[in-house]
Formats: C-alpha cells, sequence, structure tokens
C-alpha cells in the first residue's frame, strides 16, 4: 500500500524502535522520566522557549495552549480552515468555554487586517479577543507556509491589540525547511507553541507545549485534569528524540517528490492544480467531471491510499515512507484513470 492519506500513518523504523526500547524511563507525572525531561530541555531549547511539555496529541497540546491563554468567554481568531476550528471536535468551548473567531484568510493564513476586523469591542455584552491562532503549515490550506514577514506582521497586529500569539505547530518541520526560518526565531514571536512528532518526522505518538514556565505549569496542571499525565512516557519520548535527530532533515525529499507530484497532475486531464503552489509534502488538487469518490476508490483498489478533502477536492500527503517508486505508482495510476474517461 503506497499511504499517502497522511504523514500520521508511517510506522517506527527499526531504529526508531531499538532506541525505544533503550530508553531509561521513570514516572513523567512526578516528572522522574529522564527521556521525557532531556526532550522537552531540548525542543524549548531549541526553539528559544523558556520550558516545554509532552503531551499525547496536537489536539491536546493546542487546547492546552488555548486553556492558559484565555478566560471563559473570551474568543480565539483564526482562519476559517484552522485545525482548532475544524478538526478538534468543538474543544474550545467544551475545554475552555471559549469561542472562535473564523475569518477568510487565503490558502489557511490570516493577514493583519483580518484580524483588525474581526477584534471585539471592549464592551461588557462581547466575547473579548484574546488570542490569535495560526497554522503553520497548514493543512486544508495546501501546506502553505507564513513567511517571517507574515509572522511578524500577525504578532505585531496581536500585541497592538493586546492579544497573544498561538502558533499551531503541526507540521512546523515542515515550514521551517520550506522557508528556512530558524526554530529559535519561530519561538521569539509566539506566546504558545504545539509543535508534533507524529506526523512527517513519524514518531508513533506525541506533541509538545512551548512557552513560559509559569505557563507551562499551569499547562501541566491541565494535563492531568484532562487525562494526559503519562508515567514510563520515555519511550515515546525517545521515538521522538530520534524523529527529531534523524527524520527532520529528510523532509526535504518529502517537498521535492510532492512538487513533481503536482506536475504531473497538473498535466492530466480531468485534475486541476497550480503546482506553484506547492510548498511543503500537502498536494491539493481538484477532480473536474468525474466524483472524487470514484477516483478515490479506483486508486485504492490498485494499492494508492488518498482521502477526499472537499466535494470537488483529494488530499495526497507525502512522507518519508513514500519513496520514488511509490510516487511513480501513484502518478500512473492518476494517469490511467484520466485517460479511461
Amino acid at each position: 500500500m503506497i499511504d499517502l492519506r497522511s504523514d500520521t500513518v508511517t510506522r517506527p523504523t527499526p531504529d526508531m524502535l531499538n532506541m525505544m526500547m533503550s530508553a531509561e524511563t521513570g514516572d513523567d507525572v512526578y516528572r522522574e522520566d529522564p527521556s521525557v525531561n532531556r526532550l522537552e530541555k531540548k525542543i524549548a531549547s531549541l526553539f528559544g522557549m523558556e520550558a516545554g511539555l509532552f503531551v499525547p496529541s496536537g489536539t491536546m497540546s493546542n487546547q492546552l495552549a488555548i486553556s492558559i491563554l484565555t478566560e471563559p468567554g473570551d474568543e480565539v481568531i483564526i482562519d476559517q480552515s484552522g485545525h482548532l476550528y475544524n478538526y478538534e471536535t468543538g474543544a474550545t468551548a467544551h475545554l475552555s468555554s471559549v469561542q472562535i473567531r473564523p475569518v477568510p484568510g487565503k490558502s489557511g493564513k490570516i493577514t493583519p487586517e483580518l484580524i483588525q476586523d474581526a477584534i471585539r469591542p471592549t464592551d461588557h455584552w462581547d466575547p473579548h479577543s484574546r488570542v490569535v491562532a495560526i497554522e503553520n503549515s497548514t493543512n486544508k490550506g495546501g501546506g502553505t507556509c507564513y513567511r517571517a514577514a507574515e509572522m511578524r506582521a500577525v504578532k505585531r497586529a496581536a500585541e497592538t491589540h493586546g492579544l497573544r500569539l498561538h502558533i499551531d505547530g503541526a507540521r512546523i518541520w515542515n515550514a521551517l525547511v520550506a522557508t528556512g526560518i530558524k526554530p529559535e526565531w519561530i519561538g521569539s514571536v509566539a506566546d504558545t507553541l504545539s509543535v508534533c512528532f507524529s506526523k512527517g518526522l513519524g514518531a508513533p505518538v506525541g506533541s509538545m507545549l512551548l512557552s513560559t514556565e509559569a505557563r507551562i505549569e499551569r499547562a501541566r496542571r491541565y494535563r492531568k485534569m484532562w487525562g494526559g499525565g503519562m508515567r514510563q512516557a520515555g519511550i515515546l519520548a525517545a521515538a521522538a528524540e530520534y524523529a527529531v535527530d534523524y527524520h527532520w532533515e529528510g523532509m526535504k525529499k518529502d517537498h521535492q517528490r510532492a512538487r513533481h507530484f503536482a506536475v504531473e497532475v497538473a498535466a492530466m486531464s480531468g485534475f486541476s492544480i497550480d503546482p506553484e503552489s506547492v510548498e511543503t509534502n500537502i498536494v491539493l488538487f481538484d477532480v473536474e467531471g468525474r466524483e472524487v469518490g470514484d477516483v478515490i476508490r479506483y486508486l485504492s483498489e490498485n494499492g494508492v491510499g488518498m482521502i477526499p478533502f472537499g466535494p470537488r477536492t483529494i488530499r495526497a500527503t507525502f512522507h518519508f515512507q513514500v519513496d520514488d517508486p511509490g510516487l511513480e505508482k501513484a502518478i500512473r495510476l492518476l494517469r490511467e484513470f484520466s485517460d479511461s474517461k
């Protein structure tokens, strides 16, 4: 199976498994797991932030960030395609009594002008604008990335109005590779930053919330309250550390394969995509004159997995366990489907 449904489908490599099996462990709720402690310090230092908290998922990391930055009745400004708004089961309302204010960005990215227009008055009957949340790279935006100037402008707009900036960095590693921005620079603009180890990096489990020591202490209590306290989590931290050390740089090849795939698909009849829109490992392409379900079914029956991403859209997501032969097979099958019209 050439699995392009997501970059979450990767399996631990033999070397990663060896590192997991040899990890030194302890009780992380007591802060006695040396592998977790090392990972938290390592990633916080990498991004130039004071502290980190290892958590089971990116959703938990994002929701912890919202909880420690807001009070009940506050509002979070976010692009209408953002993960916090679309894929976290309404958790901001359920867990933090906070509502989302979606704005119509472009390719998943928002601008200072959109932030300005969305900020509420400070009357007591209004929800209080408190946080701007951005996703870097974007998911529903097709893997696009914020450039440094764009993030700086968003940060300035937030600060001008006393708002905090949360960065959902589920695929921040892809964004860093694509833009050349240094991790510590990202940390300098974010009030809170969520980074994921189980997407393109290929660890089996885990994300991390980064912020100040005081905020992370508060988040640690919420993590326990929400059932996220882990015991001998060092085996998972070891996998995450291995992924950062050995899989991060290889994302360049994922991006190259994604762009090559987009160029080939753009040349086929019945499909539509601008190859220049592909910046990282995600490719969104539209189906013309046929049903998305028919395409997905044909691919699946012939050993290639992709997912529908809208009424006319398919997503293909590249990762380190899709090699060149797998790439060429996916292209060949789409071409066969196109020619069968």
